[in-house]
């Protein structure tokens, strides 16, 4: 049996597909960079072990002579004095890459490589230095890479069209399109007019990965990643809106309507009798809250609070939060005291969590984040849950919280709210 130190077929295919799951054998048969004749060198058997294992030694050397044809075999001298002269490989060379790439079995999906290039040339030559960058990319996108290149090159020929996405005439793109590959699309563009620009085929570090970040609290109209592109580019975009519910009985505004959506802009400049302001991310939790005389309830979908940046009237009134409790849950609570310090939690406690052990799931990406703006008992329960303490990516999802013990937290919360009101009006 050959022995496991030396270099096996398999191990030799391990280190080309290394090469191709860098791009790198990809990237040679697009703009060769001298790398081949490409050899590389076997770990081979000793002279000892040619004396103890001879027939594992030959079986190792036949085993690599199999692969012969994708690539040649260098033999050194080996054994002399012990068993006789034996020639043994020492290195495997591939003459070309496309002898590596066929070695791996990936001879089409190169092929198709190379004819996607040529599409990208066509539309510019300079977004060839993208496939050069993202040449696995370029494989998985296929057609739709030359779709976004197009795209791109519309942009850079057209800075500030003042239209909506949905209004863009470019054959086979769409709305749909333009939110699936925007990333990939902005490093075109950037390519295309940085290489412009300087002549340099090297994409700037900015565009490499566009920042697209997931806090709640974005700035004016770029609080969705498809707002920023909108705003990057000179499209228009559609206002952000807010949901809300007035849960006084008696709202005495809005013809009596209480379900209201209204844009952003007009939830900042809102004049409403309200002292309490409840934010929960679940529709059934938002429809189900209670009646409470001076209270509205807001509507969000996780990062979904954006809108809270702008309404200064929120300083003057109580603001509660009803979040997941998982490690994203706090995260929002974060970031939304990052405009509205006073945002208290409610029902994200370790009392709540533990009283609800049969309704836990599993977070699928926790988070990791240092967060500086939790009360102590919140930073110690997201600790508890980053590290652990009560299991991996534990969980729970407001909706799973039990309705008579959420009930009965709410009514709690706004009787103290009504006593210490009460008590603040009292003559002294």
């Amino acid at each position: 049996m050959p022995h496991s130190a030396w270099t096996s077929l398999g191990d030799l295919r391990s280190l080309s597909l290394k090469a191709w799951n860098s791009g790198a054998l990809l990237r040679e048969v697009l703009e060769p960079a001298g790398l081949y004749p490409r050899r590389r060198s076997l770990k081979r058997p000793t002279a000892a072990q040619l004396l103890s294992d001879y027939g594992a030694v030959r079986a190792w050397a036949s085993e690599l002579a199999a692969g012969v044809g994708a690539y040649s075999l260098e033999t050194v001298e080996a054994g002399g004095r012990t068993v006789g002269s034996n020639r043994i490989p020492s290195a495997a060379v591939f003459a070309a890459v496309q002898d590596e790439i066929a070695f791996l079995g990936k001879a089409r999906e190169a092929a198709r490589f190379s004819s996607l290039a040529d599409g990208l040339n066509g539309v510019d030559p300079l977004l060839t230095g993208w496939a050069l960058r993202r040449p696995l990319k370029l494989l998985e996108l296929a057609n739709d890479a030359l779709l976004a290149g197009r795209v791109a090159l519309w942009l850079r020929d057209n800075p500030s069209p003042g239209i909506y996405v949905r209004q863009l005439g470019l054959p086979g793109v769409h709305t749909k399109f333009i939110e699936q590959h925007r990333q990939v699309i902005e490093q075109m563009l950037a390519s295309l007019v940085s290489c412009a620009e300087t002549g340099d085929t090297a994409e700037p570090a900015a565009a490499a990965d566009v920042f697209e970040p997931d806090t709640a609290m974005e700035n004016g109209s770029c609080r969705t990643p498809a707002a920023r592109f909108a705003k990057r580019h000179g499209f228009l975009h559609p206002p952000e809106l807010v949901r809300f519910r007035l849960l006084d009985p008696d709202p005495g505004v809005f013809g009596g309507a209480r379900d209201i959506t209204v844009t952003a802009g007009a939830f900042s400049a809102l004049t409403l009798q309200v002292d309490t302001v409840i934010a929960t991310e679940n529709q059934v939790n938002f429809l189900a809250l209670p009646d409470q005389p001076g209270a509205l309830a807001l509507y969000g979908g996780g990062y979904g609070f954006s809108s809270l940046r702008d309404a200064s009237w929120l300083k003057d009134c109580r603001v509660q939060y009803w979040g997941d409790i998982d490690t994203h849950g706090f995260r929002i609570l974060d970031q939304l005291r990052a405009v509205h310090p006073h945002v208290e939690s409610i029902l994200m406690d370790e009392e709540t969590l533990l009283a609800h052990k049969d309704s836990w799931g599993t977070e699928p990406a926790p988070s990791q984040a240092e967060l500086t703006r939790l009360t102590r008992s919140e930073a110690a329960l997201y600790e508890h849950l980053v590290n652990g303490t009560h299991g991996t990516g534990v969980r729970l999802e407001q909706e799973l919280v039990r309705w008579d013990w959420a009930l009965g937290r709410l009514q709690a919360i706004a009787t103290i709210a009504t006593e210490v009101c009460d008590d603040n009006n009292s003559p002294s």
